[in-house]
């Protein structure tokens, strides 16, 4: 098992409920996640959520990104403008802006180069032309995107416009990126590109957080240190009730299988039990 730390909560959903037109779509929604700390390592964290189609997840992420006002509870994340030093920010509930959203069509500027738009990306930072400069560099070069820096949406691969798109999101200084289907009809060398980015982002800042949903359930019990399942619960009668909500969580870091290179069989022993957690709401 890998030796790691939590501390102070980096992501609190408390109560969490949303109707439209008068239908529940989720309720019930509670968790804590807590900030992870290694031994001489910066260590974001992966949140993957799973489960059937039409169980909540688009809801519970609109509602994660500040994009969905819930009828009943709240979503609590560090507030960064009060960060000090060595402490944790306090806690404040989620406003639009505060986490960045990645879209299945990696939505980009059309009449943007990548570099012009991780420019506008950056527009709200209080640095120097040529610091925001330096930081687009290095991280162009990081993502293996340096080639393609004066390039056009239309003139890149399906993977590059991935990257931008994700790159955008960390360059408008958040902490927080929703990734929906990060993986959905991309080709073995694209998902080890989004994998790569993944690695990117968590170790560049202690509370870089990446929130992702996926069906594919060995990269989600991969890349993940906490994964939950979002379903129908099981009423007293055994049939379900058509509301999601959480239904099982799987503690990754704590079962020992965060942070590995290769699934091994205690992987894929999670994997079947993840889907049975799935097919069973």
């Amino acid at each position: 098992m890998t030796y790691h730390e939590t501390s102070d909560s980096i992501l609190t959903v408390e109560n969490l409920s949303v109707d439209y037109d008068g239908k529940k779509i989720i309720q019930n929604i509670n968790f804590d996640e807590k900030d992870i700390t290694r031994p001489n390592k910066i260590q974001g964290q992966s949140i993957a959520f799973v489960g059937r189609s039409g169980r909540g997840k688009s809801t519970l992420f609109r509602c994660l990104s500040g994009l969905e006002k819930p009828k009943t509870g709240k979503v609590l994340l560090p507030d960064m403008h009060k960060h000090q030093g060595e402490a944790y920010p306090p806690m404040k509930e989620v406003g639009e802006g505060d986490v960045g959203f990645v879209d299945q069509k990696y939505t980009l500027f059309r009449h943007k180069t990548v570099y012009q738009a991780l420019q506008f990306a950056m527009r709200k930072q209080k640095l120097e032309k040529s610091e925001k400069h330096d930081k687009i560099m290095v991280h162009l070069r990081d993502w293996g995107l340096e080639t393609v820096k004066d390039q056009y949406p239309n003139e890149l691969s399906g993977g590059q416009r991935q990257r931008t798109a994700i790159l955008e999101q960390v360059l408008s200084h958040t902490n927080y990126i929703i990734m929906d289907e990060p993986f959905s009809g991309l080709d073995v060398g694209n998902i080890n590109n989004v994998k790569s980015a993944f690695k990117l982002i968590n170790e560049s800042h202690e509370l870089n957080t990446v929130i992702f949903c996926t069906h594919d359930i060995e990269l989600a019990v991969a890349l993940a240190e906490s994964l939950y399942v979002l379903g129908y619960p099981t009423l007293e009668n055994g049939r379900l009730e058509p509301i999601g909500t959480l239904i099982k969580k799987y503690d990754l870091k704590s079962m020992g299988l965060a942070w590995h290179d290769q699934l091994t069989n205690r992987h894929y022993d999670v994997v079947e039990q993840v889907k049975q957690s799935i097919l069973e709401s």
